[in-house]
């Protein structure tokens, strides 16, 4: 029996909410400011709760190519649609009744295989025999077929305590008819993220990636020639059902007290693909819309804080002594839905830095001031990536190669070993340059798969969310990789050896990671509670140690 979208497919595991979502102190490139007006860098930081016990349901609509070119007439068995079948059939047997799958299919026409279905183990069955029955042939229709997909994602029944989410799967162009090359796919995402996965080189590699870029939180993959499809889906999947968060926002507020008013604006740094309210600096309230997160996974925002000057002067002209305090520049504040209830925003935490009137030189020696250095490196690193693929795009390899080469070495300069994970990062990073200039060599290299390389790698930088480059085998870059996506990773290259074994469920999934680490369910809840203890003790501990003669405010 099908179970459509009119039937309420069983609620998703419920607990509390408590620390699903926190939020860390900022950090600062400099250790403290000047009384004269001044600029520091401050980096603030959301992370999810790493357990998996609960999560959203998952609502997955699979667009796929099936066109021409995904079959192999001279060897059926190599066909890019076996690949595909295979991955899908992953997908679905990795699925449990609290999740829902439509699949579409498009060529020249467009096919909605199955309404969204709760995946039973009857469901499951039918759709595995429905995708071994999959035939490729026609053109290239993904206007037709990201439409239809969206056009089931809006005609849900129910909604609540759900994630919507698209997988678009594509081997070419739009194209409708040999003399119809390159066409426009123009579509609006809405609230719908989409995951887009180009397979081989004669995708439309920079068209996937724009679809993705467009919806909140989606990223672009490449899927090359000859390698399996199932790792890069198995890695958006893994994220998927361990979605703990929804509408994650961050909100950025001066300090509302007029009397200590030290902010003259506030500037989110580029880098951080999701919308910004209002996008350039600001005296007012910033607000950055992150979409949803994965259990594991954490966002880093970068702002630049331009401060006021607040010297005084005497009737002779002198400064007036203003003894150094603790300013408290502006309040970062986030929020989330999650388990269907209402956006419930979370404590304020203030942003405070240290002025005096005699700085720190440079950018600051702490550990806090080397992990905005290290975000920092890790933007400008993407940023170099991004300027080479437009230089590659033009034809000038040589000079991409060059920017790629002074990525390199700028991150030669950056001390980053000394930090926790810190040469985790390095090394992806490093394997990023390597592997790209590689890539860049020649402009066949460079189209085949230099190109789809560079872009997944924009994707994941933007986003901050793992993608998957290339290949079977990425220890390289695994860069804001999952827990969860480890395990999936190593699921996937057992499954491609042996399609018949069976493959655990998430349900599965959860009570392994539970038994591997039974405080998981708890420790998010008391953490945050810990987390508020420890702030109030601090609070108390700044009015106690305050000498009552010094004044709350500069003069």
């Amino acid at each position: 029996m099908a179970f459509s979208d009119d039937e309420k497919p069983p609620s998703s595991n419920t607990g509390s909410t408590k620390g699903l979502v926190t939020i860390k102190p900022a950090k600062y490139f400099k250790d403290d400011a000047a009384l004269t007006a001044d600029t520091v860098i401050a980096e603030v930081e959301i992370n999810a709760t790493s357990s998996t016990t609960v999560r959203e349901g998952l609502d997955l609509v699979a667009v796929l190519d099936v066109s021409g070119s995904m079959g192999n007439t001279k060897n059926p068995d190599k066909a890019k649609i076996e690949s595909l079948k295979k991955a899908l059939t992953f997908v679905i047997m990795k699925l449990t009744p609290v999740d829902r799958l439509s699949i579409v299919t498009f060529s020249t026409d467009v096919k909605q295989r199955t309404p969204l279905r709760s995946m039973t183990p009857a469901a499951q069955n039918d759709l595995k025999a429905l995708v071994d029955g999959l035939q490729a042939g026609g053109w290239t229709n993904i206007q037709a077929g990201l439409q239809t997909g969206l056009d089931v994602i809006a005609g849900r029944v129910h909604t609540k305590a759900r994630t919507a989410n698209i997988f678009l799967m594509s081997d070419g162009n739009q194209q409708l008819s040999q003399h119809d090359v390159g066409g426009k796919v123009d579509v609006d995402p809405g609230h719908v993220a989409i995951y887009t996965f180009g397979f081989g080189k004669d995708t439309n590699h920079h068209l996937m990636s724009e679809i993705a870029r467009k919806s909140p939180g989606g990223t672009f993959s490449s899927v090359p020639d000859d390698s399996q499809v199932t790792l890069p889906f198995s890695q958006m999947l893994a994220g998927l059902l361990t979605v703990v968060a929804q509408d994650v926002e961050l909100t950025l507020r001066p300090n509302p007290k007029p009397d200590e008013e030290e902010l003259e604006t506030i500037e989110v740094a580029p880098g951080t693909d999701y919308t910004r309210i209002p996008e350039g600096p600001s005296s007012g309230t910033i607000t950055i819309k992150f979409g949803t997160l994965f259990a594991g996974e954490g966002r880093k925002v970068l702002i630049t804080l331009n401060l006021k000057d607040v010297t005084k002067k005497d009737e002779d002209g002198n400064d007036v002594e203003i003894d150094e305090y603790d300013a408290t520049l502006a309040e970062a504040q986030h929020s989330f839905t999650a388990q269907g209830r209402p956006k419930d925003p979370q404590v304020p935490q203030d942003i405070q830095i240290r002025r005096t009137s005699t700085p720190s030189e440079g950018p600051g020696a702490s550990s806090k001031a080397r992990q905005v250095q290290a975000e920092m490196a890790r933007r400008d690193h993407a940023e170099a990536i991004r300027k080479a693929r437009e230089l590659a795009d033009a034809g000038e390899l040589e000079e991409a190669r060059y920017k790629l080469v002074d990525a390199q070495n700028a991150l030669e300069d950056i001390v980053l070993d000394r930090l926790e994970d810190g040469q985790k990062l390095v090394n992806s990073l490093r394997a990023e340059l390597v592997q790209l200039i590689k890539y860049m060599e020649t402009e066949k290299l460079y189209n085949d798969k230099g190109k789809a390389y560079a872009l997944a790698s924009e994707s994941c930088h933007g986003r901050q969310r793992y993608t998957a480059r290339g290949g079977d085998d990425e220890d390289d870059v695994r860069l804001f990789a999952t827990p969860r996506m480890d395990t999936y990773r190593e699921q996937a290259k057992n499954y491609e050896k042996n399609p018949t074994a069976p493959v655990p469920t998430a349900a599965e999934d959860v009570k392994q990671e539970v038994a591997a680490n039974p405080l998981a369910a708890i420790s998010t809840e008391l953490a945050y509670y810990l987390r508020n203890a420890i702030q109030a003790l601090q609070a108390i501990e700044r009015i106690v140690s305050a000498p009552s003669a010094k004044p709350a405010t500069p003069l």
